[in-house]
């Protein structure tokens, strides 16, 4: 029996996981995923990094495609857009090293 690979499909999985493969972008994407949606000033805030450092990564998560961001009056907001992020990240709190 054969199983055949979308390589495209692969592809787009494996930059997206190069994406958020930086340990401040994995602790974005947990606070986001556990909040469902969060301001820029939210999410540097709960990270405890400066606003320019969480915009510049998450500027990164969007562009590839992993997070969305919806404007309110001044405050920008982003959410995760793909829901099985959620269990990447919490597969990746029970890894043990």
């Amino acid at each position: 029996m054969s199983v055949q690979l979308d390589l495209e499909r692969l592809e787009k999985a494996a930059e997206m996981l190069k994406s958020i493969a930086h340990p401040m972008r994995i602790a974005i994407l947990n606070l986001i995923d556990q909040n469902e949606r969060m301001s820029v000033t939210e999410i540097f805030e709960g990270v405890g990094i400066n606003q320019a450092v969480a915009s510049q990564h998450l500027r990164i998560l969007k562009d590839r495609g992993i997070l969305e961001s919806k404007r309110e009056g001044r405050q920008i907001y982003y959410s995760i857009r793909h829901e099985i992020l959620g269990q990447i990240l919490s597969c990746i709190e029970k890894c043990e090293f």
